[in-house]
């Protein structure tokens, strides 16, 4: 079930139905993630278990090295997802995004370790792609 904080965002952003395209020049990263995890509420395909790892943000020098203590790994995808023992990793940028240096080696870690990791610019190339993988019900209408 969705949650209603992300209900919230979809209608801010102006969908006009669960599962709407919205297609709005200068969506901020942040807004896109948002609109991605909504339709994965409401649209994943049965099996997939999916997450956000909240890596960024302000942190003071003490939590930060603690962090890096407990594992915490620079560059790992904005959405994490499993279905059928194999993990996806969705890096979600705006149109004008770029992939930083962390993000880019540790892309290629996944990878080799068995991963499927996939940049997004833009969130219809984010749905596009969650579809492309075959972890979405059906097709998106707008």
């Amino acid at each position: 079930m969705a949650s209603p904080h992300a209900a919230a965002v979809i209608k801010a952003l102006g969908a006009r139905k669960p599962g709407a395209v919205i297609a709005r020049p200068g969506l901020s990263e942040d807004s896109i993630q948002m609109a991605v995890a909504r339709h994965l509420d409401l649209l994943a395909m049965p099996g997939v278990v999916w997450w956000h790892t909240p890596n960024g943000g302000s942190r003071g020098r003490a939590e930060a090295g603690r962090f890096k203590l407990m594992g915490v790994k620079a560059g790992v995808p904005d959405l994490v997802l499993l279905r059928d023992a194999h993990l996806y990793g969705l890096e979600l940028k705006t149109q004008a995004g770029r992939v930083s240096p962390d993000q880019a080696v540790l892309h290629v870690a996944l990878r080799a370790a068995g991963a499927t990791v996939a940049v997004a610019y833009g969130l219809d190339a984010a749905l596009r792609q969650l579809e492309a993988w075959g972890l979405m019900k059906g097709k998106r209408h707008g």
